[in-house]
This record gives structure tokens, sequence and C-alpha cells, in this order.
């Protein structure tokens, strides 16, 4: 056994090494002879014929299927995400209250609406309005408020979970130099918990991205809807290369998302640095 540690196992040694090295080496191979002989049977069947792809390479492809459909994705996802976050913060604090009247409805309905199917929601509300409002075109509105309570449900859970988090003495100090509740939890609390929240709080966005294909089931005007519109036809080729377009978008809109999120914590670390910094006596002094 080799005397380098670490906290979690003891470092592994030549014998062990050479093992683990191989049993990679056994899988890269597998997972490139499962990926070549798809790619083999694909083409063997025609699914790279120029034909099939053709389509996706016109601006009419672009400007009367993929650039709504795209439009529409951001569109569902920008409102809901918005929404969400307002009632993931609104009913993660309640759930803090130390008010039972504000504290035990809240919770009531965060579980209920974590706990019913996002599917569920959207068609609900998608038969529910038309019956409130008269008729219309309600995807919008279905996909959009079955986004937020479902996800806003639980980022709330991870809103009081961040808060709950933060060292009890941190609140502790701020309430013996005079602070209240609403000042401890806006100055103390939120700040700290927020960096702690933002992989959840990313995580969560990115799943309600990728939820917003539900609306394709209330044949809302998204991203899947209007790229298995762009050929008609049943055939097997033609579908997995409009499959293969729609999810290249999701996994760049995905990472985009990823990225901003991490640019954002990190300039949110250093404003924080930034504003810590420890004045000297000589710059007091100008």
């Amino acid at each position: 056994m080799s005397n380098q540690a670490t906290v979690l196992y003891d470092a592994p040694g030549p014998r062990a090494r050479l093992r683990n090295n191989l049993y990679t080496l056994i899988t890269v191979v597998a997972l490139l002879g499962i990926a070549a002989f798809v790619v083999y049977t694909l083409n063997e069947k025609g699914q790279f014929s120029g034909d099939i792809w053709a389509p996706f390479f016109t601006w009419n492809t672009w400007s009367e299927y993929l650039i709504p459909g795209v439009l529409g994705t951001l569109t569902a996802a920008a409102l809901a995400s918005v929404l969400a976050l307002l009632f993931g913060a609104v009913f993660g604090l309640a759930r803090l209250s130390d008010h039972k009247w504000i504290r035990y409805p809240a919770g009531w309905i965060v579980e209920v609406f974590r706990a019913i199917p996002l599917l569920l929601l959207i068609f609900f509300i998608w038969f529910l309005a038309p019956e409130l409002f008269g008729g219309g075109d309600y995807g919008l509105l279905a996909v959009v408020i079955g986004l937020t309570l479902y996800n806003g449900s639980v980022l709330a859970e991870v809103v009081r979970a961040g808060v709950l988090a933060v060292p009890k003495g941190q609140a502790e100090a701020a309430y013996a130099i005079g602070l209240r509740k609403s000042g401890v939890m806006r100055l103390i609390l939120l700040p700290q918990a927020l960096t702690a929240m933002m992989p959840a709080v990313v995580s969560q966005l990115v799943v309600l991205l990728k939820d917003t294909a539900l609306g394709y089931i209330i044949t809302y005007v998204d991203l899947l809807n209007m790229g298995f519109k762009i050929l008609p036809s049943v055939h097997f080729g033609t579908k997995l290369v409009a499959a293969i377009f729609i999810g290249v978008f999701y996994i760049g809109l995905n990472m985009l998302l990823s990225w901003f999120a991490n640019w954002l914590e990190k300039r949110s670390r250093r404003s924080r640095k930034t504003a810590a910094k420890p004045v000297s006596l000589a710059e007091e002094m100008g």
C-alpha cells in the first residue's frame, strides 16, 4: 500500500494504477466500438445521405422553423426563469418565517407543487385557461406557469437550505450589534448563502430550459415542435436528423447558461472580496 494518502482513501500503488489504466483502456475501446457500430449501421441504411441533411442548410428552414422555435423556447425559458426565481425566493424565505401562519401555508404550497408532475401541471393549466378566459392560444401561458410552479418550488427549497447552511454564529453576531431579522437576512445571510446556492440554482435553471420541450405535447411553438416540422416525412432518417439538430441546440443553450452563471458567480466573488478589503490608516488619512 502506498504511504501517500488522501482524506477519503489511500493513494493507489503501482499495481493498482496499472489495473485502473487497463480498465480505463478497455472501457474506452468498448465505447469506441459501440460508436463505430452505430455509425456503420446508420451509414448502411443511408442515414448520412446528403438529401436528408440538405434541408437543414437552407435559409428557409432556419427562418420558418428553427429560428421561431428557438425564440419560442427562449421566451418560455426566460419568463419562467424570472418567475421561478421570484417564487423560490419568496416562498423559500417564507418557510423560514417565525410566524406559523406564514411558514405553514408556504410549506404546504411548496410541497404540493413539488409533488405534482410537471406535465400534469401544464395540461391542467392548458385545459383550465379556456374555461376561465375564453377561447385562445394558451400554450405559452400553460408552459410558463407550469414551469414556474414546479421549478419555483424546487428553488424555494434551495433558498431555504442555502440560508440554513450559513453558520449560526453569523446571525448571532448580527443580532448582537442590533440588526433586526430583515437586516440580518438581507445583509448577512443571503449574500453568503447565494454562493452556496449558485450551483443548485444553475442546475435547476438548466432543467427548466430542457423542460420547455414539454410544450411539444400541447403544440406550443418551441424548438422541439418546430424542429420536427421541418421534414414532414415519418421516415426514421429524417426524424433522426431533426433530433440531432434539436439536441445540439439544447446542448448549446445549456452550456451558454452554465457559462453565464459561472461568470456571474466569479464576478460576485470578486465584488465581495473588493468590498471586504481592509483600508489602511494611510488611505483613511488621504
